[in-house]
């Protein structure tokens, strides 16, 4: 037992570092230990900070540990990216009170959804997808509050090029768990990542990894640098950017918990007609700047 990370630092010296701490103190750690020469796996999101990666020393040795990434089919994929046009992210899960204990409540120190939940599905989208975010169009709904995050986001984002992101996240849904993602190819071909995190990659379900062999997947490609489903930590700055940018431009409602909710099945089967619909409270009095830049009334829905 070591008094402290440092201290085990200098006296292991390691081959492989993996940094689970929360994002205020995960980005330097990581750091640190890349100075000694281990290679170094870091939990999402490492910050909620874009800024705060701009390259370093030694950063190149660093990788995000996204090992939804690594489900089946998403090497070939990563590899030899197709054209895609759209890209539905989906997450649909339930976090109770307990999970908002310590850290977590604040959005200093945890971000939002975006930077703890969607993370995985939203960053291997926007590998898949070019372009600078030109447009956004999202609600952010406060329906519990358990803590400072949102319960539920919905976003459109319109990217240089003529491709869209949408993305309808929450953590308040009471079924099972999911988190998909929907890829729209320009030859009218959809292609489904699937599963509770992604796990089941482009196949079946029932035939997903387990989350420890997907983490085992990650673990050996770690000495392989090239490998197609490793994210450098250098490559979280954009996942960062966009997801800052949906937070400034949302609109913020603040609404009483409502316990039906649409599933992910649904939204894919009715190919999500709601995506920028959002019901307003009636005590919601949305700042006319916001009302301005959303032309939307209080009380009202957008479509």
């Amino acid at each position: 037992m070591f008094a402290s990370w440092r201290a085990a630092l200098s006296a292991v010296t390691p081959d492989l570092v993996v940094v689970a701490t929360p994002p205020g103190t995960a980005l330097c750690v990581a750091r640190e230990a890349a100075q000694t020469g281990a290679a170094v796996l870091v939990e999402k999101p490492c910050t909620t900070e874009p800024a705060a990666l701009v390259p370093q020393p030694r950063d190149g040795r660093i990788f995000v540990a996204f090992q939804p990434h690594f489900a089946p089919g998403l090497n070939a994929l990563l590899a030899m990216p197709p054209a895609v046009t759209r890209a539905d992210v989906l997450l649909s899960v339930h976090r109770d009170p307990g999970y908002f204990r310590g850290w977590r409540r604040t959005y200093a120190d945890a971000g939002g959804i975006l930077h703890q939940q969607a993370i995985h599905g939203l960053a291997l989208a926007l590998r898949l997808l070019p372009g600078d975010v030109e447009m956004v169009n999202a609600t952010v709904t406060h329906s519990r509050g358990l803590a400072e995050t949102e319960d539920h986001v919905i976003a459109v984002l319109a990217l240089s090029g003529g491709a869209t992101m949408q993305i309808n996240a929450r953590v308040d849904h009471p079924g099972p768990p999911a988190h998909e993602l929907i890829l729209h190819l320009t030859d009218g071909r959809r292609l489904h990542v699937r599963g509770r995190n992604l796990e089941a990659g482009l196949g079946e379900i029932a035939a997903a990894p387990t989350h420890e062999e997907l983490r085992r997947a990650m673990y050996a490609a770690e000495g392989h640098p090239a490998h197609p489903c490793l994210f450098s930590m250098t490559a979280l700055r954009r996942p960062l950017e966009v997801i800052d940018r949906v937070y400034r431009d949302a609109r913020v409602v603040r609404t009483a918990y409502a316990a039906a909710v649409r599933t992910p099945a649904a939204w894919s089967a009715r190919a999500w007609p709601g995506w920028r619909r959002a019901v307003v409270a009636r005590k919601s009095t949305p700042s006319s700047r916001t009302v301005a830049r959303n032309g939307v009334k209080p009380g009202s829905m957008r479509v």
